[in-house]
């Protein structure tokens, strides 16, 4: 590596200004099955933090005379988490909770009779799908703007944890929030929402 310059670091390093990790929208597609209106409108707005996701594969572990090589496995995709700001309505809170009691009924133990499949792609099913985007410091336009530069969409989406609210006379000026956790098929990466993804995600059969 050349001596310091800072010069060549301003040239070629963060040439854009670095990405800002406050310039997200999370994007929620709650099922047909949940009947609360404006749920995925309020989403977008209530939606403080969230992650790009982690791309993990597994590793397989070849043992040989007292010696390990490593060969590559399975891709694995862990949970993915979003931090809602809660509203008086209590409109995201009981959207999540309604979410939760079609997949498992809080009394009987069952699943809503209007679940028809596993798959969004096929309707009434308590899978879903959702996005999250990053944005440029140009901001944000239409989800599919010119300030949209990275996104991934979340395939067969379903939240598995929604947390509690904690409740305390001292925590003054303050916004109540709670986490919902999902679980999700797969992830698909974009340059922009809705456009080719940025490698081949499903090669072809030969």
């Amino acid at each position: 590596m050349a001596a310091f310059n800072i010069n060549r670091f301003r040239s070629e390093g963060l040439v854009f200004g670095g990405a800002r990790p406050t310039n997200f929208m999370v994007t929620l597609s709650f099922p047909g099955l949940i009947d609360i209106p404006g749920s995925s409108q309020k989403a977008a707005m209530l939606c403080r933090a969230s992650k790009l996701p982690e791309s993990q594969i597994q590793e397989v572990p070849i043992p040989y005379f007292g010696r390990t090589i490593k060969l590559a496995g399975n891709r694995q995709y862990d949970d993915w988490e979003v931090v809602i700001m809660n509203d008086e309505d209590f409109l995201l809170r009981n959207a999540f909770e309604a979410w939760h009691n079609a997949i498992n009924t809080t009394i009987s133990n069952r699943l809503d009779p209007g679940v028809a499949a596993i798959s969004p792609a096929l309707g009434n099913s308590y899978k879903s799908t959702a996005l999250v985007t990053q944005f440029s410091k140009t901001g944000p336009g239409d989800i599919d703007g010119d300030g949209a530069i990275k996104t991934y969409k979340f395939e067969g989406i379903f939240p598995i944890a929604v947390s509690d609210i904690p409740l305390d006379w001292q925590d003054i000026n303050s916004i109540e929030t709670f986490t919902v956790r999902f679980a999700y098929d797969w992830y698909e990466p974009y340059t922009k929402a809705n456009e080719q993804p940025i490698f081949d995600l499903e090669l072809s059969n030969p």
